[in-house]
């Protein structure tokens, strides 16, 4: 009788653990979410000032520029805003034909793209591809940062929702193309254009649009200067899909 009378006080003593585990557990996630939702609200844009309007910058040119002032090595901030009227349309073709494909179909996150991308990295036992829309690098270059972690990617879902619902698709196209890396220190399509062929970004040619488009991977390492067989390998497969 002892042995069994100490066996459901070991039961019952197991239970009352376990019940204050999921309470206490309850309400530290609940405690997560809040603060996470006050940390949103925080940096919730105001998205009608991003409507119109002049450029503004991207959390990555501020952090470049602040970085900079640590690494002398580094070349001085490339960035010259211009509207999207000024940039020709074989551009704005090769950037969405390189990167975002369905730009124009999904409401800020590319489920098919995502599927594919998932299936492809199993296959291969690896991360080799993301699925970012156009709007997602939009969001993470304008408010986030480079990292990977998971929270930092829903921050990204939510801010892109947002962004998708207060943002023409012109207007997101218009910021990408204005806050994208294409080398180190360089953002935005001018500003490339002048750099790698010192002309304006209006007056670049097909050819030159599809190099462009092709940097976006890795801009610091693949880009017109450094031509490398990866930045090669790249244009010819942009070229491809942009004849068709």
């Amino acid at each position: 009788m002892a042995f069994w009378s100490r066996r459901r006080r070991l039961a019952r003593t197991r239970v009352s653990w376990l019940r204050r585990f999921l309470r206490w557990s309850w309400l530290v996630l609940l405690l997560l979410v809040i603060a996470d939702a006050a940390y949103l609200a925080s940096i919730w844009p105001d998205w009608a000032a991003y409507r119109h309007g002049p450029i503004q910058r991207s959390q990555f040119i501020r952090d470049y520029d602040r970085e900079r002032q640590q690494r002398p090595d580094w070349p001085k901030l490339r960035w010259r805003p211009v509207a999207i009227d000024g940039m020709p349309k074989h551009l704005v073709r090769a950037v969405i034909v390189a990167e975002d494909s369905r730009f124009y179909e999904h409401e800020g996150v590319d489920l098919e793209a995502l599927k594919e991308a998932m299936e492809y990295n199993l296959s291969q036992q690896r991360l080799a591809y993301g699925a970012s829309t156009l709007s997602q690098q939009t969001v993470k270059n304008l408010f986030l940062s480079p990292s990977r972690n998971p929270l930092r990617k829903w921050h990204e879902l939510v801010l892109t929702l947002g962004m998708e619902r207060s943002l023409s698709k012109r207007r997101i196209l218009e910021y990408y193309l204005n806050v994208a890396e294409f080398g180190r220190g360089i953002y935005g399509v001018d500003a490339a254009a002048r750099y790698y062929w010192g002309v304006p970004v209006s007056r670049i040619s097909a050819r030159e649009s599809i190099e462009l488009a092709a940097t976006l991977p890795s801009p610091v390492a693949n880009n017109p200067r450094s031509n490398t067989r990866a930045f090669r390998k790249r244009v010819d497969k942009i070229r491809r899909y942009f004849r068709h």
